[in-house]
């Protein structure tokens, strides 16, 4: 059982018998009353946005949800195939469902899938990946100013902007929560 004091971001929540997940929240409090907590929650399977507004008092279980590790294949026409490695079972997940995930899958390599009622709803991801960087402009000498950047094209397609020392072929650490340049990666 979870109570609002347990809130974050993507925290798994059931409200009205509903899937959802915390977008933002934020305590407020009015007055001599209780401190109350207004969120914005996100429906794991229909995606849809609503706020709501709790009592500190309030709890909430958390959805029955299953975690496989499955192999990453292919896209093909905006559904992306996985596999499980132990059964070779494939499972679809559609575009819509993985939103910005998709920009940081690799194929064959593993990741964790998120069931909800046996059907694969998307993908947790690590909180940072290693791209290779496929088309970015070089550098002109002299750009040495310490906030000088430059947009760069990654082998998935995910554009970000990075230091002028990056070239093509270069590996970079990509953070999958933001979707900015970390660091070069050796």
């Amino acid at each position: 059982m979870f109570s609002p004091s347990d809130f974050k971001r993507g925290l798994r929540i059931i409200v009205d018998d509903q899937p959802y997940y915390v977008v933002e929240f934020q305590h407020f409090k009015m007055g001599r009353g209780k401190a109350n907590i207004r969120t914005k929650l996100k429906h794991i399977k229909t995606g849809a946005v609503v706020e709501k507004v709790f009592s500190s008092n309030d709890s909430f279980k958390p959805p029955d949800m299953e975690f496989r590790r499955m192999q990453y294949l292919y896209e093909n026409g905006g559904a992306f195939s996985f596999m499980d490695s132990e059964n070779f079972e494939q499972i679809e997940i559609p575009m819509d469902n993985l939103g910005d995930a998709r920009w940081y899958l690799l194929e064959n390599e593993e990741y964790k899938v998120v069931f909800l009622d046996r059907e694969a709803i998307s993908v947790e991801l690590p909180a940072s990946v290693i791209l290779t960087v496929v088309e970015t402009e070089p550098s002109a000498r002299g750009d040495t100013v310490s906030n000088v950047t430059k947009p760069a094209k990654l082998e998935t397609g995910l554009q970000v902007k990075v230091p002028p020392f990056v070239k093509e072929n270069d590996k970079v650490k990509v953070d999958t929560r933001t979707g900015d340049y970390l660091e070069r990666a050796n």
